[in-house]
């Protein structure tokens, strides 16, 4: 199948280029820019005059729900929302019922996803044996069955020898250890930011010291063993700190930030708002601010939807009670766009945070447009606003603060494989 997209604006996030020109591709790949191969004669013409094509978006975190939570949301309706948000290709966190501990486990999850023809799901395995936090996975049997990182999701670890253990096997064969920074006693029973809300609101806290400690013992942990070390969902300034500092003395740490941090904060609570429920959760506005800057100056790799569907009946109770998390997948691109804009940010690095860094975080060749790369594209309509509402998501989970908000930036059209697998 040969398709030409026409007149286009092309934008590649990985060398920070744009061009109005035609993309052609060919096999499932990208044949060139411009100017048609020799020979080139397109099957298919996408008429893209108006709109923005770009890498397919890499997602660091989306809750499939499969195996174990289909209440919450289905394989068929996360990957449906996957490819109408313009995701082509994303992790999936091993949280699910059972934990995807074991290689039949991730075997069938990838089966029944690659049946569905739609993004490509790169499973995470557990850290520890039934996200127990006491018994290391098998991580060598999980890589084989198709884990690219091995993550303790939200559960705490027993204590650090179970993480010194992880590390150490983990650099002997060069894994990657994912971890969700929090000290687990000094969060225990919080539910909301140690500030001003949660104290007017009498909620439990989670003090930023309860990330900063723990990433202090991850960094001396990393220093100790090589290990190669991905932080998920930094949320506060002082993360950000000693991740730049970490990094400034080379070790090989990556962290990312859920897009709600980018645009959120308690204050967003309101008066027990359950949809701004999150864990980690919305911290102070200047916390937030500094995870804006740092995401634009690349000390934070990459942004993700961290995308979490829930039940309506689990946010319709009261905020400490309601399950955590907001639906993401088709809100990650009109969020970074926002972001982008609010920040002064140009298209194609704003665009970076969310294609070929967390690509490159993932160790796939997703995320870019170059000549000979697989064909994942999102071509998007920059400039139509919409109105997030129940009926425009896909997602059987319709958790989000950000519900009935006007957003600019809407797929048209998702590619993957050079295969069209969603329109608008």
């Amino acid at each position: 199948m040969k398709i030409e997209i026409r007149g286009a604006r092309l934008v590649e996030p990985a060398a920070n280029r744009e061009a109005n020109a035609s993309l052609f591709i060919a096999e499932g790949h990208v044949a060139a820019w411009g100017q048609a191969p020799d020979g080139f004669k397109a099957d298919e013409v996408v008429d893209a005059h108006g709109l923005v094509a770009c890498p397919g978006l890499v997602d660091l975190s989306a809750r499939l729900r499969e195996p174990g939570f289909e209440y919450k949301a289905t394989l068929e309706s996360e990957m449906r929302a996957a490819v109408a948000g313009g995701v082509t290709s994303l992790a999936c966190p091993p949280d699910t019922d059972p934990p995807l501990d074991e290689p039949g486990l991730v075997e069938m999850l990838k089966r029944r996803a690659a049946s569905l023809h739609q993004a490509r799901v790169l499973p995470l395995g557990t850290l520890t044996v039934g996200l127990k936090g006491e018994r290391l996975a098998e991580m060598a049997e999980l890589t084989e069955a198709g884990c690219v990182g091995f993550f303790q999701a939200n559960a705490p670890l027993a204590d650090l020898s179970v993480l010194l253990q992880a590390m150490r096997y983990a650099a002997t064969f060069g894994f990657t250890v994912w971890l969700r920074p929090q000290d687990a006693a000094l969060a225990r029973g919080g539910v909301a930011h140690d500030g001003e809300v949660a104290t007017r609101l009498g909620l439990a806290p989670i003090p930023a010291i309860a990330e900063t400690v723990a990433i202090r013992s991850i960094v001396e942990l990393m220093a100790a063993t090589g290990a190669r070390v991905h932080l998920a969902r930094l949320s506060c300034a002082a993360s950000v700190a000693l991740v730049a500092e970490a990094k400034a003395k080379g070790l090989p740490l990556t962290c990312d930030v859920g897009v709600h941090h980018l645009h959120l904060c308690d204050r967003d609570i309101g008066e027990f708002d359950a949809q701004a429920n999150f864990i980690p959760p919305l911290r102070d506005p200047g916390d937030r601010d500094a995870l804006r800057r740092a995401l634009a100056e690349g000390v934070i790799d990459a942004v993700c939807s961290d995308h979490t569907p829930v039940d309506e009946d689990e946010k319709l109770v009261p905020f400490a009670e309601a399950a955590p998390g907001a639906t993401g997948l088709e809100l990650l691109l009109p969020l970074v766009l926002r972001w982008a804009s609010e920040s002064r940010i140009g298209l194609a690095a704003a665009l970076g945070a969310a294609t070929f860094r967390p690509a490159k975080i993932l160790g796939t060749r997703a995320g870019t447009l170059e000549p000979g790369a697989v064909a994942d594209i999102c071509l998007f309509d920059p400039k139509t606003p919409w109105v997030v509402s129940p009926l425009a998501l896909a997602s059987q989970g319709k958790n989000t603060p950000f519900m009935g908000f006007e957003l600019t930036g809407r797929v048209a059209r998702t590619l993957v494989g050079g295969r069209t697998v969603y329109t608008a």
